[in-house]
């Protein structure tokens, strides 16, 4: 079996991937096929009362990834699901995917596997949005995100001090947006 990415509805990620998996059980093409995946990632997010919270995120919103065996009928069974728009590939021809991303989007590290992968911080601004710094020295200064590491929770504000631009590094929960 390979892994092939379909193109669903966007917001119907799992609604579709649930009446896929119901259409296969229907037909009896459970041989023909394995899993089917919506591929996210565990994100940190923060309530407005500053409580942590972890969510999925989707990588690919819009996006299905199923293992199966493509057929005259599977392909048929999967173009015929309703929300799957089409396959992805060239031509009018699905192609499978490439190892490297079967490896990114859907295999995860086994639980014990070495180190656990640090989860990312989901920050609600984006490069060129202008905030103002909550707490610490620089306190309601106003600025503009030049980047973001989602990765450390971190925001660099450029913040323009005695007619300079100075770049400072901070937690993304110290800036709110103006």
């Amino acid at each position: 079996m390979d892994w092939y990415i379909l193109k669903v509805a966007f917001n119907r990620e799992e609604s579709i991937r649930d009446a896929l998996a119901k259409r296969i059980r229907m037909e009896g093409m459970d041989e023909y096929f394995g899993e089917i995946v919506v591929p996210t990632e565990d994100v940190v997010e923060f309530t407005k009362a500053n409580k942590r919270r972890i969510v999925k995120r989707k990588l690919l919103p819009g996006y299905l990834m199923v293992q199966m065996v493509l057929n005259e009928d599977t392909w048929f069974l999967v173009r015929e699901t309703g929300g799957i728009s089409d396959f992805t590939g060239s031509a009018g021809k699905p192609l499978p995917m490439e190892p490297a991303d079967i490896e990114r989007f859907i295999r995860r590290p086994a639980s014990g596997e070495d180190e656990e992968m640090p989860l990312k911080t989901a920050i609600p601004f984006k490069r060129g949005d202008r905030v103002r710094v909550k707490e610490g020295n620089f306190q309601n200064q106003e600025g503009e995100i030049d980047s973001i590491d989602e990765a450390n929770g971190r925001v660099t504000v450029i913040i323009n001090i005695f007619g300079r631009s100075v770049p400072m590094e901070l937690d993304h929960w110290q800036v709110e947006e103006i």
